[in-house]
Protein backbone atom coordinates (compact mmCIF):
# COMPACT_ATOMS: atom_id res chain seq x y z
CA UNK A 1 0.00 0.00 0.00
CA UNK A 2 1.33 3.36 -0.90
CA UNK A 3 1.75 5.74 1.62
CA UNK A 4 -0.23 8.62 0.53
CA UNK A 5 -3.09 5.87 1.17
CA UNK A 6 -1.62 4.53 4.87
CA UNK A 7 -2.21 8.41 5.41
CA UNK A 8 -5.89 8.87 3.69
CA UNK A 9 -7.02 5.84 5.64
CA UNK A 10 -5.66 7.10 8.86
CA UNK A 11 -7.06 10.39 8.39
CA UNK A 12 -10.66 8.76 7.64
CA UNK A 13 -10.28 6.60 10.90
CA UNK A 14 -9.56 9.82 12.90
CA UNK A 15 -12.38 11.73 11.02
CA UNK A 16 -14.54 9.03 11.96
CA UNK A 17 -13.58 9.11 15.83
CA UNK A 18 -13.61 13.13 15.57
CA UNK A 19 -17.79 12.37 14.37
CA UNK A 20 -18.53 9.79 17.12
CA UNK A 21 -17.15 11.62 19.72
CA UNK A 22 -19.95 14.44 18.62
CA UNK A 23 -22.37 12.01 19.48
CA UNK A 24 -23.04 11.12 15.29
CA UNK A 25 -24.23 7.92 14.23
CA UNK A 26 -22.05 6.57 11.53
CA UNK A 27 -23.92 4.70 8.55
CA UNK A 28 -21.03 3.88 6.05
CA UNK A 29 -17.65 4.19 5.38
CA UNK A 30 -16.10 4.03 2.24
CA UNK A 31 -19.71 3.66 0.26
CA UNK A 32 -19.21 3.32 -3.24
CA UNK A 33 -22.05 4.62 -5.68
CA UNK A 34 -22.32 5.08 -9.02
CA UNK A 35 -20.11 8.44 -9.38
CA UNK A 36 -17.56 7.82 -6.72
CA UNK A 37 -16.62 6.92 -3.14
CA UNK A 38 -18.16 8.70 -0.10
CA UNK A 39 -15.79 8.51 2.51
CA UNK A 40 -18.47 8.80 5.53
CA UNK A 41 -22.03 9.14 5.72
CA UNK A 42 -23.28 9.80 9.19
CA UNK A 43 -26.40 11.33 10.65
CA UNK A 44 -25.99 14.73 13.23
CA UNK A 45 -29.29 15.10 14.94
CA UNK A 46 -31.55 13.37 12.14
CA UNK A 47 -29.56 15.13 9.00
CA UNK A 48 -27.83 12.87 6.57
CA UNK A 49 -24.64 14.48 6.42
CA UNK A 50 -22.46 13.08 3.30
CA UNK A 51 -18.04 13.48 4.47
CA UNK A 52 -15.62 14.13 2.52
CA UNK A 53 -12.32 13.69 4.32
CA UNK A 54 -9.08 14.94 3.09
CA UNK A 55 -5.86 13.77 4.90
CA UNK A 56 -2.28 15.74 4.49
CA UNK A 57 1.09 15.49 6.12
CA UNK A 58 2.21 19.32 6.01
CA UNK A 59 0.71 22.30 4.25
CA UNK A 60 3.29 22.34 1.36
CA UNK A 61 0.63 21.81 -1.29
CA UNK A 62 -2.29 23.70 0.84
CA UNK A 63 -4.36 23.44 3.26
CA UNK A 64 -5.88 19.84 2.91
CA UNK A 65 -9.85 21.57 2.22
CA UNK A 66 -8.46 23.12 -0.53
CA UNK A 67 -8.46 19.96 -2.21
CA UNK A 68 -12.22 19.40 -2.38
CA UNK A 69 -13.34 21.34 -5.46
CA UNK A 70 -16.17 22.28 -6.95
CA UNK A 71 -16.22 19.22 -9.22
CA UNK A 72 -15.86 17.16 -6.32
CA UNK A 73 -19.17 18.92 -3.90
CA UNK A 74 -20.85 18.19 -7.32
CA UNK A 75 -20.35 14.62 -6.90
CA UNK A 76 -20.95 14.08 -4.18
CA UNK A 77 -24.77 16.07 -3.88
CA UNK A 78 -25.23 13.08 -6.49
CA UNK A 79 -23.81 10.46 -4.50
CA UNK A 80 -25.74 11.67 -1.65
CA UNK A 81 -29.30 11.67 -3.74
CA UNK A 82 -28.14 8.01 -4.52
CA UNK A 83 -27.57 6.53 -0.94
CA UNK A 84 -31.22 8.23 0.05
CA UNK A 85 -32.21 6.54 -2.63
CA UNK A 86 -31.15 2.97 -1.91
CA UNK A 87 -31.49 3.37 1.90
CA UNK A 88 -34.21 3.74 4.40
CA UNK A 89 -33.60 7.14 5.86
CA UNK A 90 -35.73 8.63 7.64
CA UNK A 91 -33.89 12.62 7.59
CA UNK A 92 -34.79 16.20 8.32
CA UNK A 93 -32.06 16.90 5.46
CA UNK A 94 -28.75 16.53 3.56
CA UNK A 95 -25.63 18.31 4.44
CA UNK A 96 -21.94 17.91 2.82
CA UNK A 97 -19.42 18.42 5.30
CA UNK A 98 -15.32 18.34 4.63
CA UNK A 99 -13.09 16.98 7.31
CA UNK A 100 -9.65 18.28 7.22
CA UNK A 101 -6.76 15.93 9.05
CA UNK A 102 -3.54 17.30 9.44
CA UNK A 103 -1.24 14.75 10.13
CA UNK A 104 2.30 16.82 11.09
CA UNK A 105 5.66 14.69 11.23
CA UNK A 106 6.26 16.02 14.37
CA UNK A 107 3.52 17.67 16.88
CA UNK A 108 -0.22 16.97 17.39
CA UNK A 109 -2.70 15.93 14.65
CA UNK A 110 -5.11 18.90 13.34
CA UNK A 111 -8.51 18.16 12.92
CA UNK A 112 -10.79 20.72 10.82
CA UNK A 113 -14.58 20.07 10.26
CA UNK A 114 -16.43 22.34 7.85
CA UNK A 115 -19.90 21.96 8.06
CA UNK A 116 -22.30 22.43 5.12
CA UNK A 117 -20.09 23.27 2.35
CA UNK A 118 -22.44 22.89 0.18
Amino acid sequence: MRTKDVVGRFGEHVAARHLEDLGWQILARNWRGAAGEVDIVATDAGTLVVVEVKTRTGTGFGHPAEAVTLTKLTRLRRLAGQWLTEHDARVSGVRIDVVAVLVPPAGEIEVEHLRGVV
